[in-house]
C-alpha cells in the first residue's frame, strides 16, 4: 500500500480510539444520558473535523460500508478501515478497563436493550438512527454540493441526537464497532445482531443517495463517478 493509504488507516484507528474512549469514559463516570450523548457527539465532531482530510473521518463500519456501496472507495480500502475501527474499539475498551480499574466500567459500555424492546425492534431502531447519521454524512461530507465546513458538527450532532432519542431503547450505538469493543472485552454478546445488522442495514441510505441524489450532484459539478 502507498503511504497515504497507511496514513488514512492510522487516522481511522486513532480517531476511532479517541472517539470511543471519550464516549465510554462518559458512560462509566457519569451515566447521565445527556452527558453521554454530547460526549459522543462532541468527540466525533472533533475527530471528523481533525482527521477528515486524512481518511474521510469514518470511525464507523456502517459509514465505511455506506461509502463503499456508494462507490466512493474500494473494497480493499473499506476492509482495511473496518479492521482498524474494530481494533481501535477493543483498544479503547481495554483502556477504559485499565484507567477505571474495574471490569464494570467495560460492562456498562456494552449496549443493551431497554425494557419492552426485543431484538427485532432493537434492530429496527438502530437501523433508523444509523440512517439519520448516514444522511448527515452524505449530506454534509460526501455530496459534492455539501457544506463541508459544517461536516464535523453535523455528523457529531446526528450521533448526539441518536443517543438522546434511543439511548434508553438500544444504547444508541449506531456503530457496530462501538458495540464490538466492550462486548469483546467483557465477553457479553447478548443480542449481538442488533448492533451489527441494525447499523449495517442502514447502509441502504448510501444506495438511495447513490442512485437518486449523487447523479444530479455529479452532473452539476462535472464530477466523474
Amino acid at each position: 500500500m502507498s503511504s497515504w493509504r497507511w496514513n488514512a488507516i492510522l487516522a481511522e484507528f486513532f480517531g476511532t480510539f479517541l472517539f470511543f474512549f471519550i464516549g465510554m469514559a462518559a458512560v462509566a463516570s457519569a451515566g447521565d444520558r445527556t452527558l453521554v450523548a454530547f460526549a459522543h457527539g462532541l468527540a466525533l465532531a472533533v475527530m471528523v473535523s481533525a482527521l477528515g482530510a486524512v481518511s474521510g473521518g469514518h470511525f464507523n463500519p456502517a459509514v465505511t460500508l455506506g461509502l463503499w456501496l456508494a462507490t466512493r472507495m474500494t473494497g480493499r480500502r473499506a476492509l482495511a478501515y473496518i479492521l482498524a475501527q474494530l481494533i481501535a474499539a477493543i483498544a479503547a475498551a481495554a483502556m477504559i478497563g485499565y484507567v477505571f480499574n474495574s471490569p464494570d466500567a467495560i460492562k456498562v459500555n456494552v449496549p443493551a436493550l431497554g425494557t419492552g424492546i426485543d431484538a427485532v425492534r432493537g434492530s429496527v431502531i438502530e437501523a433508523i438512527i444509523t440512517a439519520g447519521l448516514l444522511v448527515a454524512v452524505f449530506g454534509t461530507a460526501v455530496d459534492p454540493r455539501a457544506p463541508r465546513t459544517i461536516a464535523g458538527l453535523g455528523i457529531g450532532l446526528a450521533v448526539a441526537a441518536g443517543v438522546l432519542g434511543a439511548g434508553s431503547l438500544t444504547g444508541g450505538a449506531m456503530n457496530p464497532a462501538r458495540w464490538f469493543g466492550p462486548a469483546v472485552m467483557s465477553g457479553d454478546y447478548t443480542n449481538l445482531y442488533v448492533w451489527i445488522a441494525g447499523p449495517l442495514g442502514a447502509a441502504v441510505v448510501a444506495v438511495i443517495w447513490r442512485l437518486f441524489f449523487l447523479p444530479e450532484a455529479d452532473a452539476q459539478t462535472g464530477a466523474d463517478v
